[in-house]
């Protein structure tokens, strides 16, 4: 029944019980080698199917396999298999195949299909050719069926149904043998996505070959595709049969690293970061190359376009609205599509009109209550612009009218969750800190450990002037009665520094037109309530020969009107600093940029038969094409990432030195990243065997939770595989995949001594648990939080504008007089408000075909083995145990940092989410 429900497209729907603390592992089972026992009971038991082990793998039915079986009393087991040969009978199985159809249809793709329809009449149909696991002794090659065609494709061509069932009968004898993999050749003009086939008739039961492919007509792709049943092997247990065939398809998918890639391929190759800028339009566009050279970098997916005109080392770039290229299987499915199209077209209004932007290009907010229009009216009403929009839009006048009425809910802005249970949340110093822990950049934040703190740039590079300028007279009064050594001993000093990362660069940042920034260090201390509070703000700068202005200056909480405008300044330019590194550092490159070497090297050197293949397949979805549509649109020249943050065209380069300078790979997972950071001490003792130092710190407390859920599927997983270290050691395409997504995926990395061994199980689980904590929680954590956040752009704010003002500056004057005016001087202006408004939204949006942690497509058949499939709805029965435990936790009002007046609870670690922006919900990958 479960089968048959997935065959129609239907999702298991997990039923979720309560979860027990500390976290217990839920699901096990034992190696391959022994018999298994569950320690679960499975949502949906299947009985485990044995595979026929005799010679002679019938077709139709085991009394009929009896009645054909020879005698072999004193044959060799030569003789006995020609014999069997001889005297095999030919039987028929049935194949099943579902193919995806497409919601909606431009007119030539209608075309193209009924002309497909019309030829498969005449022969040109979509074959399919059966391969055994076993070799023909006669031929040394695989045994195959005869070929079968799909039948009545032409009948069911104009079916309106999501999934659309097509049958193909193949003759095979009783000596054929298990089957192993299937051909299909597409002899149509028209793509076709096929999503499973499933063969019928053989006494092993069905037999599954889940496919989640698109084959390409015969004229696009000549060769056969090549498709295996859901068995995993290990490289040295490929059976004879299937030998071949598994190296054959992954030399397709490296391809020969030459020519440009058509969009209908499916190579996977690598190259450096060489198509961010443009030079051919001009040298204002041009962009350094990243990876390889002067700036260190992960590879991303080679395209193969000819080099610019201008540059010989810059790759041609494909601007939108031609698509970027990525492998066919990659690119977003229709429904990802449709989100995704629905959500650019906010982001992309405000390019409709030329004058629209002309006009409010310079202006700036003159309150807040014209923010909060943007909630309640939308840009073009609060501007009166849309009538006269619309007047020039070259359309009947029924469109226009239709337009006009429901333009509102597009130019209107959802409420930000921020301001939606308090209006002026945001303002508090309390909730300022809250998000350091809890909000959607909760991995910058370290405990102190001296004071004043001290920067690891080298002074001969940056001058000697690199000491901080925090005394101890800017906090003392802040902590509670402590004395600062006391405050450090006793862990209640925590900091957020952007320091280092920001002041090599600021002499170019702030030489821009419309960007001022500092680099930022910020004092946080720890209350006896578990709550935080920022105590002092520091302000540094480049030491400027002959200015007047102090190049370091220290901001601590107000005591007048004067020091709170102030206040609120200094505020506002470390979520600036946050908010560039959030996006660039932690965003970016920790999950998207980093994970693609791993993604490109699996699909190169891992079987789809490869039961590491079958582990992480889930995490690695989308994933390359939205950091292709990121190289296209957000992070190229002049794009989002330039236009709406404060480095501007640096913000790459600030990416580059933190990956060359911070990033290893061996501190991304959780406790490691926690305990380097300062904020968790190792501790045996406890549930996770780490102490938090800021126990209320929602983004860690959820988050290890996860981290310990995936760590021991995992380890289930490798154990069931790998009962000893030697088969890792030898496993050929596991040491392939994990040495080139080190030694070209990482390539200027590839000598540090701080990669991971792969020799034992521990190694193994520790890689792996990694690359999917990245891949679905820590991505989950950072992203899906930016507009509800972010939307409401004074909280923080991606760009500043303006420096705090001296009293020596000549702008210290204006600040006096109207304070706010220049506060909202400083702050982004209307236009890129709302780009960046759109542009979160979008980033922050769950598409309806989402699959979320704990959830695979097919999740029955993914796998033949039937152990792991019982163990894998084990561990999707422990995400919904966690889930309730993360609702409990923000019901409590102990947990001051996630449940109180006025304070949103943290749910970007809850593991399922509703489509549209919902700041909660976990994916499997990064797959926006």
């Amino acid at each position: 029944m479960a089968l048959a429900k997935e065959m129609m497209g239907s999702r298991l729907i997990f039923e979720r019980s309560s979860l027990t603390t500390p976290f217990q592992p839920r699901f096990s089972i034992k190696k391959r080698t022994q018999i298994t026992q569950f320690s679960i009971n499975p949502f949906d038991s299947r009985p485990i199917k044995a595979v026929n082990s005799g010679r002679i793998v019938a077709a139709i039915s085991e009394d009929l396999v009896k009645t054909l079986r020879i005698s072999t009393v004193g044959r060799n087991d030569q003789e006995e298999k020609v014999e069997e040969e001889e005297k095999a009978v030919k039987f028929k199985v049935r194949a099943v195949a579902t193919v995806r159809n497409k919601n909606k249809e431009d007119f030539k793709e209608t075309l193209v299909k009924h002309l497909d329809a019309f030829t498969d009449k005449i022969g040109r149909n979509v074959v399919l050719e059966l391969i055994s696991t076993q070799v023909d002794p006669k031929t040394n090659k695989p045994k195959k069926s005869k070929a079968a065609i799909l039948k009545d494709w032409s009948k069911k061509s104009n079916s309106k149904a999501e999934r659309v069932h097509y049958t193909a009968e193949f003759t095979v004898d009783s000596a054929f043998g298990s089957p192993g993999a299937i051909t299909v050749t597409n002899k149509h003009q028209k793509e076709f996505f096929l999503e499973s086939i499933t063969i019928e008739g053989f006494v092993c039961g069905p037999v599954h070959f889940p496919c989640n492919s698109w084959v390409q007509s015969q004229k696009d792709y000549p060769s056969k595709r090549i498709f295996f049943t859901n068995q995993p092997y290990l490289p040295n247990e490929t059976p004879s049969g299937l030998r071949a065939l598994r190296e054959k398809e992954l030399e397709n998918l490296r391809g020969n690293g030459k020519g440009e890639r058509k969009l209908s391929d499916r190579i996977y190759d690598f190259d450096v970061y060489n198509d961010i800028g443009n030079p051919d339009i001009s040298r204002e566009l041009a962009r350094p190359t990243l990876g390889g050279g002067d700036f260190s970098y992960p590879r991303r997916c080679r395209t193969g376009r000819s080099c610019t005109d201008t540059d010989l080392k810059s790759e041609r770039r494909a601007e939108k609205p031609l698509p970027m290229y990525v492998p066919r299987d990659e690119q977003f499915e229709e429904s990802k599509q449709n989100t995704f199209a629905a959500c650019r077209l906010k982001a992309v209004f405000h390019n409709l009109i030329p004058s629209l932007k002309a006009s409010i290009l310079a202006e700036d907010f003159a309150n807040f209550g014209e923010i909060d229009s943007l909630y309640k009216e939308g840009l073009l009403l609060k501007l009166g612009f849309q009538d006269d929009m619309f007047k020039k839009f070259p359309l009947p006048k029924n469109i226009v009218t239709t337009l006009q009425k429901s333009s509102e809910g597009l130019l209107r802005y959802d409420t930000p969750k921020i301001i939606s249970k308090d209006k002026y949340a945001w303002l508090r110093d309390d909730e300022f800190a809250r998000q350091a822990i809890a909000g959607i950049n909760p991995v910058n934040i370290e405990r102190v450990t001296a004071y004043p703190p001290v920067s690891n740039l080298d002074p001969e590079i940056y001058g000697p002037d690199l000491h901080s300028a925090l005394t101890e007279d800017h906090i003392i009064g802040h902590l509670d009665g402590l004395s600062v050594q006391q405050a450090l001993e006793t862990n209640r000093l925590f900091m957020v520094d952007f320091h280092d990362i920001y002041l090599p660069f600021l002499d170019r940042i702030n030489a821009l037109d419309g960007r001022k920034a500092y680099a930022t260090r910020t004092i946080l201390f720890l209350t006896r309530l578990g709550t935080l509070k920022p105590i002092a703000i520091e302000l540094s700068l480049p030491p400027q020969s002959g200015s007047t202005r102090k190049s370091k200056r220290v901001v601590t909480p107000p005591v007048d009107a004067t020091s709170n405008w102030m206040w609120q300044l200094a505020k506002a330019h470390v979520g600036s600093n946050d908010a560039g590194v959030h996006q660039l550092v932690n965003h970016w490159l920790r999950t998207h940029a980093c994970l693609e070497p791993f993604i490109l090297a699996a699909h190169r050197q891992l079987s789809a038969m490869h039961p590491i293949f079958k582990l992480l397949d889930p995490h690695m979805r989308y994933t390359l094409e939205i950091n292709g549509v990121a190289r296209q649109t957000l992070i190229s020249a002049d794009g989002v990432i330039e236009s709406c943050f404060t480095a501007g065209q640096y913000g790459l380069e600030i990416s580059a030195a933190a990956y060359k300078n911070r990033w290893r790979f061996d501190m991304e997972g959780l406790p490691a990243d926690l305990i380097r950071r300062g904020m968790a001490v190792p501790d045996p003792t406890q549930p996770h065997g780490l102490k938090l130092l800021v126990e209320d710190y929602p983004y860690a407390n959820d988050g290890l939770l996860l981290w310990s859920a995936i760590q021991t599927w995992v380890r289930t997983y490798v154990e069931r595989y790998y009962p000893n270290p030697n088969l890792i050691q030898t496993d050929t395409e596991l040491q392939a995949w994990y040495s080139e997504s080190i030694n070209v995926g990482h390539a200027d990395h590839r000598d540090a001594d701080w990669w991971p061994e792969l020799s034992t199980v521990d190694d193994l689980v520790s890689v792996l648990t990694t690359i999917i904590w990245l891949a679905s929680a820590q991505h989950a954590a950072l992203n899906f939080g930016q507009y509800s956040y972010g939307g409401y752009v004074p909280n923080r704010p991606p760009l500043m504008r303006r420096l705090i003002p001296d009293e020596s500056d000549p702008e210290f004057t204006s600040f006096m007089e109207d304070p706010q005016k220049y506060f909202f001087s400083s702050m982004p202006s209307i236009l890129q408000t709302t780009k960046f408004m759109a542009v979160v939204d979008t980033l922050s949006t769950h598409s309806s075909d989402e699959e979320y942690i704990g959830e695979r497509q097919q999740p029955s058949i993914w796998t033949g083995d039937a152990e792991i499939v019982d163990a894998f709805y084990g561990f999707s029965a422990e995400i919904g145990r966690i889930e309730k435990e993360i609702e409990k936790r923000n019901r409590d009002p102990s947990r001051r940092n996630r449940c109180g007046a006025g304070v949103l609870p943290y749910e970007l670690m809850a593991p399922s989410s509703e489509p549209g922006v919902t700041c909660r919900g976990v994916p499997n990958s990064v797959s926006i």
